[in-house]
């Protein structure tokens, strides 16, 4: 009789576990082992570049772009004609930190003067910002060379605003 009672216990405690593995396993299978993450297209990212460029350039101010991806790769970049080599440089450390903020540039004035402000690629001013698709961060922008960081963001959100009502109902 003890036997039955030891081997009644341990089918029922094998059944409780292997019902709660089957409801484990269901539910690691619902979810997708790959995460989608949404880019811009091609002709979308020149356009942003090109809007923001053209934007300084009606301005008499030459300029360099960088658009990066949501990865932090560059996607596009632009440099007119009389920009600076250092213009380039600047562009992409102003996306980059719009991207890994996911903040204006601009914004971060008080963060510069902490110690993220002295780690390489911090651009902690005017001239950078997020892309968002329907609230969805899908890359970022930079733009250097005008006379200050705020004509750079001017320039920058010119060319963010010529696609957001496209990229807003996209989604993301």
């Amino acid at each position: 009789m003890p036997k039955t009672n030891q081997s009644n216990e341990q089918t029922r405690l094998l059944l409780v576990t292997s019902l709660i593995l089957l409801c484990w396993a269901g539910s690691s299978f619902a979810e997708s082992p790959i995460v989608e993450i949404p880019r811009l297209t091609l002709n979308s990212a020149l356009k942003i570049a090109k809007t923001a460029l053209l934007t300084c350039q009606h301005k008499g101010i030459s300029v360099a772009v960088t658009l990066l991806d949501r990865g932090g790769n560059v996607q596009v970049i632009l440099r007119d004609t009389l920009a600076s080599d250092l213009t380039l440089a600047i562009s992409r450390d102003k996306a980059y930190t719009a991207l890994s903020f996911n903040t204006p540039t601009a914004d971060l004035g008080e963060r510069a003067k902490s110690p993220l402000g002295r780690m390489p690629r911090m651009a902690m001013f005017a001239g950078g910002l997020p892309i968002h698709a329907g609230g969805t961060l899908v890359g970022a922008i930079g733009v250097s060379g005008a006379p200050s960081g705020d004509t750079d963001a001017i320039c920058a959100k010119a060319g963010v605003d010529s696609l957001q009502t496209d990229l807003d109902m996209a989604g993301g």
